[in-house]
């Protein structure tokens, strides 16, 4: 489950996962665990662009990921919603060490930068790619409850 959840996406993670327009996704992004930023200090990051604006830098060599199979559950009996998606695989990843992951809402994946994809949680990891297949196991990447 999210580590953090950035402000810009509180109460619209759910709607947006649902992934409402023609061409939008989630993508999923590796952050190197080398000046890797606070929680404090990333969860006001309003863009992907702005989280990488600081000393926060993306793993590139693992590439991007888009996320599968992604469903949004309202689940009366735990009252609450949940997220998941389909496990993500890297195929002989390498390169820098890797501190977190974060998911991103991309309006248009046809289009776009970095200014344009949103960032809805951040998770933390540690991995260090070593050409080995990596799985990353998700169970509910996302969940919101409220109080009675």
């Amino acid at each position: 489950m999210a580590s953090i959840v950035f402000n810009t996406a509180l109460g619209k993670v759910a709607s947006l996962a649902a992934l409402p327009a023609a061409n939008d996704g989630l993508v999923l992004i590796a952050l190197e665990s080398s000046g890797l930023e606070t929680d404090a200090v990333l969860r006001d990051k309003d863009t992907f662009a702005d989280v990488v604006s600081g000393t926060t830098n993306e793993q590139t060599t693992v590439g991007r990921k888009a996320l599968a199979s992604v469903t949004v559950t309202v689940d009366d009996t735990n009252d609450r919603v949940a997220i998941d998606c389909a496990d993500v695989t890297w195929t002989t990843p390498t390169g820098n060490a890797i501190g977190a992951v974060v998911i991103c809402y991309d309006p248009d994946t046809t289009t776009g930068t970095d200014t344009d994809l949103i960032p809805l949680t951040k998770h933390d990891l540690s991995w260090t790619p070593d050409g080995n297949n990596f799985t990353l196991t998700v169970s509910d990447f996302f969940r919101a409850s409220s109080a009675a």
